[in-house]
């Protein structure tokens, strides 16, 4: 049986119908003990808007990742070699910025 609190004034109270509280037993004045426990709501699934660009889907660079580590390593891209950085792709870490 599941039961809703609610406020009362100044108070949470856990209202029961007369059938619940003849259900199980319980007249007015007596004493309860309660036992909370938590129930997490479901997980709804995000809707995502999927978006077509002549008539082909568009996938974002997340979704693409996922579905290569769902499909497993042998789905994983070699990774290519373009050979030493140049221009502004040299990233000097040594360096001090000040």
């Amino acid at each position: 049986m599941e039961a809703k609190v609610v406020r009362w004034g100044d108070d949470l109270v856990v209202r029961l119908t007369d059938l619940e509280a003849e259900e199980l037993g319980i007249r007015e004045g007596e004493t309860v003990e309660i036992v909370a426990k938590r129930v997490s709501a479901p997980e709804t699934p995000k809707r995502i808007e999927r978006r077509y660009v002549d008539g082909l889907p568009l996938y974002t660079l997340r979704e693409m990742i996922e579905e290569m580590r769902r499909l497993g390593p042998d789905a994983e891209p070699p990774t290519v070699d373009w050979g030493p950085d140049r221009g502004s792709e040299v990233i000097d870490d040594e360096r001090d910025p000040y």
